[in-house]
């Protein structure tokens, strides 16, 4: 689907502009997100900046975001939520974070079936995005020259920034699981999960970052399990159903996995409001059965 390629395009194309736009921008702004946090200025700037460019595609209907209270209607055509800086608490620190884009054939609020493709850009040690479409999911490198240095130029032609470049086709999760990353208190954990975490905590190392794009990327990489489950205090979740848990969970099915809010797949979960919270479960079926057994 061409308006698909020309959002990816333009998320890759973005994510230098945003990644470099990150310095200076790491203090508080002065505002909540419609989800009651608090904004950093990046969040806003990152959040515009990806609204200007995605609603100027032709074939980009409406545009909603993790930062803003209402869809943005601009013309006929797919469905684009983000969440413009997934993990930006980790500024301060400087540690992992990125964008996350799920596309829908659909008017948002939509569930997940209705995703056509879905992204994400991780801003690591190098600047990647992983994309989820027709049953697949492609790892890119994204040229950025200040973070990367010069580029290859063995084809004699240097690298535009936002250029994205396949480094791993078909990419599958690992069938031998390595690491896993849970969120939440752990004394806010629901009972059933505690159990469940002890378990897994015996067989993988633990790899949690404060970012949920790092650490699922980590699952993706090496295969395991990432949960952000309901809690005591927050039966509902924390994660966004249409700006994160949607568009991770496709992206985990896409690639031999499995997703679960603790019954059934995310992508089933009937969205009742945009900025509508779920527990996200996703990773190796067979850990992802286990939970559901556990819960």
């Amino acid at each position: 689907m061409e308006t698909v390629t020309k959002i990816i395009d333009v998320v890759a194309a973005a994510a230098p502009e945003i990644r470099g736009g990150l310095t200076g921008r790491r203090r508080k702004a002065d505002e909540e997100n419609p989800s009651g946090e608090i904004q950093m200025a990046a969040d806003v700037w990152a959040d515009e900046y990806l609204e200007s460019e995605l609603t100027a595609i032709d074939g980009v209907g409406e545009f909603a975001s993790e930062e803003r209270e209402a869809v943005v209607d601009c013309g006929d055509g797919l469905s684009v939520a983000i969440d413009p800086l997934d993990g930006s608490s980790n500024l301060k620190s400087n540690n992992s974070m990125g964008t996350i884009v799920g596309i829908y054939d659909a008017p948002l609020p939509a569930r997940g079936t209705d995703l056509v493709a879905s992204a994400f850009v991780l801003f690591g040690p190098i600047t990647t995005m992983m994309v989820a479409r027709d049953d697949s999911v492609t790892e890119y490198v994204i040229e950025d020259s200040a973070v990367q240095g010069t580029a290859d130029k063995s084809s004699g032609e240097t690298p535009r920034d936002g250029e994205h470049r396949v480094v791993t086709e078909d990419v599958t999760l690992p069938d031998d699981p390595t690491v896993y990353g849970f969120g939440g208190r752990v004394p806010d954990w629901p009972e059933a999960f505690t159990a469940y975490a002890r378990g897994i905590e015996d067989e993988l190392k633990l790899r949690y970052g404060g970012a949920m794009i790092g650490d699922v990327n980590q699952v993706l990489t090496y295969g395991g399990v990432f949960a952000y489950p309901g809690l005591e205090s927050r039966p509902e979740g924390k994660l966004r159903l249409q700006f994160e848990g949607n568009p991770m969970a496709y992206i985990i099915e896409s690639a031999g996995g499995r997703s679960s809010d603790g019954e059934k797949s995310i992508l089933e979960v009937t969205p009742e409001r945009l900025h509508q919270r779920v527990p996200l479960h996703i990773g190796n079926a067979n850990l992802i059965e286990r939970l559901e057994a556990a819960l």
